[in-house]
């Protein structure tokens, strides 16, 4: 997981962030300053557009708070920070801009770097929304899009043309699990002069350091693991140093900042990302083995488990899981996948994950692929492993099972 995880036999421990501290350490400590707020151990929820100064030479000169001058509430405030510096301490990056949800977030790490004429490749495993953005608005405004095969490594290179502004990753797939090698298709973009972004949401910012990799950007739809309790929509983007200021304008141009309440349900949520990612993983890894070993399934998509055809790059660039796995089921009727589904007790079906609850929805990638087309011959299931016990969770499914299989062929 991060620096104590056992989950990894082997796995080298991760030292301590420039910042200071392990990365359970700072998933407590980074962005608190408790004796700028009167001694609260949380910074307070600022709600606020307008802010007053006390004099012309004040408004001319803003001071600084918290190392930063607070001028109006779009351009932050102290909630503001607590969250982006956490998410930047843990992503090992140069700073972070907060933006309303993920797609925002995805929105902004495209649109900096594009103009008309040009040319971003996209991993085809990629987030579905993602997909509609490239299809959609940046087509309208004459960006055009290649996808590529997600498990295409340093070939990239072949891809990349002159015109080529962004490589876009995403590892693993939300929806089909391949894990890209971000070392070498990183290294291919800024050989060429393109930006290497990455939608991090799978790794949560603690799992996988996308910037130490070679990545220039690396964003999250913080509504899942960051927020970690399905009760706020927020994204964010981490940036390095080179790229952060065009990250920043963008967001800015776009009008894009998140509320004060979300954005405080963000930072709450960070101070406990380390140790429920660790039950995730472990109830995740928990159930695709249980999964694999079942005669209704054909196959268990969840790079931790070793016979997975991203195991290896896994374990080079990862520390650990989350919850989100896939699971393809072997033909059966749809009326017992019904039955399987719709009486589960523990696993709700909607579409997000990253909260507390254990989730499950059909999948069907097949229509979101331009290059590596989907093949499976029964339905595919997404699971997210919630905080349940993972004993709980096994009986539901089995219980489900059984009635499937008392449905007529």
């Amino acid at each position: 997981m991060s620096d104590s995880s056992t989950s990894k036999p082997g796995s080298p421990a991760a030292g301590p962030a420039p910042h200071g501290g392990r990365d359970a350490t700072l998933a407590v400590h980074a962005g608190r300053d408790p004796q700028a707020h009167g001694g609260a151990v949380n910074t307070p929820v600022y709600h606020v557009s307008t802010v007053l100064f006390p004099n012309l030479e004040a408004i001319e000169n803003i001071p600084r708070m918290q190392g930063r001058r607070m001028r109006y509430g779009r351009r932050g405030t102290p909630t503001s920070w607590a969250f982006t510096d956490a998410v930047t301490a843990l992503e090992r990056g140069h700073d972070a801009v907060a933006v309303p949800s993920g797609v925002s977030a995805i929105s902004v790490a495209l649109l900096a770097f594009v103009q008309a004429g040009d040319h971003v490749l996209v991993a085809d495993s990629v987030y579905g929304p993602t997909r509609i953005l490239c299809n959609g608005l940046l087509k309208r405004f004459g960006v055009e899009t290649t996808y590529y095969d997600p498990r295409i490594g340093a070939g990239i290179a072949a891809l990349i043309r002159p015109n080529t502004r962004v490589v876009y990753m995403e590892s693993p797939g939300s929806l089909t699990f391949e894990v890209q090698d971000v070392p070498a298709i990183a290294a291919a973009a800024r050989a060429a002069g393109a930006v290497p972004v990455i939608d991090n949401t799978w790794g949560a910012g603690l799992v996988l350091k996308p910037l130490t990799l070679g990545c220039a950007v690396s964003l999250q739809a913080a509504t899942k693991y960051l927020v970690g309790h399905s009760d706020a929509m927020l994204g964010v983007i981490v940036a390095d140093e080179a790229t952060f200021p065009a990250i920043r304008d963008m967001a800015g141009d776009l009008g894009l900042a998140a509320g004060p309440d979300d954005l405080y349900l963000g930072t709450r949520g960070i101070r406990t990302l380390d140790v429920r990612m660790r039950q995730h993983q472990a109830t995740g890894i928990a159930l695709a083995q249980w999964l694999a070993a079942r005669p209704e399934v054909a196959r268990v998509l969840h790079p931790a488990l070793s016979d997975d055809p991203g195991h290896a790059l896994w374990a080079r660039d990862f520390t650990g899981a989350c919850g989100l796995f896939g699971c393809e089921l072997k033909p059966l009727p749809h009326a017992a996948l019904a039955a399987l589904l719709d009486g589960l007790r523990y696993f709700g079906m909607g579409y997000s994950w990253g909260g507390f609850e254990s989730l499950v929805i059909p999948a069907h990638p097949e229509g979101q692929r331009s290059v590596v087309p989907w093949q499976s011959a029964g339905p595919l299931l997404r699971f997210h492993a919630g905080l349940e016990a993972v004993e709980d969770l096994i009986a539901d499914l089995d219980a489900g099972f059984a009635r499937a299989a008392a449905i007529p062929a």
